[in-house]
């Protein structure tokens, strides 16, 4: 399904967005690749070309428009059509409101995490609707449930959902589809570790544990693409977290003490 198909990803550099492109390669997609860090972006690009994959990479920052234009036409500009945008680009946090040192945190979460998604996506869309693409969005359940000490990135995600929800309507009929990815705490991607503490840096190796209810980047991965075969509007990894948004419904008390029991066990 994805032999030829050119396929944009940001964040492409490590974790999530890394397995992603190193997974189309073997199946034949071209490739663009999009990310800050040049030296290991360049790495997953040198690996995706051995695996037979036409994939050019690209330098920029997702919280510049002017960055991601220059990306987007590139890759139109070498592949000559858009199939697919993969928007892993992100960045996480740790840490109660109060103790926050530095309240830009909260404009750098909403730069990354919401607006840089807009501005690739702009600058693809019509790209897209020639194509009759799509857009895959790697967001989290936490754009649907709150969650504490994540009150930036929670922000950031409710703030995807609303936007999509919004464009989806405005596209219908245009042949370009929606999928928003909705996992849990991934295992083996560099979220955490580069997540903001409570004075602006990175959390690093002082960085919370992941519960056993995490999954795989690898597991993460198969299930993306199989939606993204599929044309599905919104993938939830592990299934069981749909039901999260009903019980916050019919009971939000009961909801919000299962979140804090469970972000406890995480070590506060």
């Amino acid at each position: 399904m994805f032999t030829g198909k050119s396929i944009i990803i940001t964040g492409a550099s490590s974790g999530l967005g890394k397995s992603l492109s190193l997974e189309f390669a073997r199946k034949g997609a071209k490739l663009a690749l999009f990310d800050k860090d040049l030296e290991k972006l360049e790495e997953t690009g040198k690996q995706c070309r051995e695996l037979g994959s036409e994939t050019l990479t690209e330098g920029g920052d997702v919280t510049r428009p002017e960055d991601c234009e220059k990306f987007v036409k590139k890759a139109g500009a070498k592949f000559g059509s858009l199939d697919y945008v993969v928007a892993c680009a992100g960045i996480s946090m740790w840490a109660k409101f109060e103790d926050i040192k530095d309240v830009n945190i909260y404009r750098k979460m909403m730069d990354i995490n919401y607006l840089g998604v807009v501005h690739c996506l702009y600058y693809a869309l019509p790209m897209l609707k020639a194509n009759r693409g799509m857009m895959v969005v790697i967001s989290s359940i936490q754009g649907k449930i709150g969650v504490p000490y994540h009150t930036g990135y929670v922000a950031s995600k409710f703030a995807l959902q609303g936007f999509f929800q919004s464009l989806r309507m405005e596209l219908d009929g245009s042949g370009v589809d929606i999928l928003m990815v909705l996992p849990h705490w991934i295992r083996g991607t560099n979220l955490r570790s580069n997540a903001f503490g409570k004075d602006g840096s990175t959390l690093g190796d002082s960085r919370q544990k992941h519960t056993g209810e995490s999954i795989t980047v690898e597991e993460c991965c198969r299930k993306i693409i199989k939606a993204m075969q599929k044309r599905k509007k919104e993938l939830v990894i592990p299934p069981k977290l749909k039901l999260l948004p009903w019980l916050n419904m019919i009971s939000p008390g009961l909801l919000e003490w299962i979140i804090n029991k469970k972000t406890g066990e995480q070590g506060k």
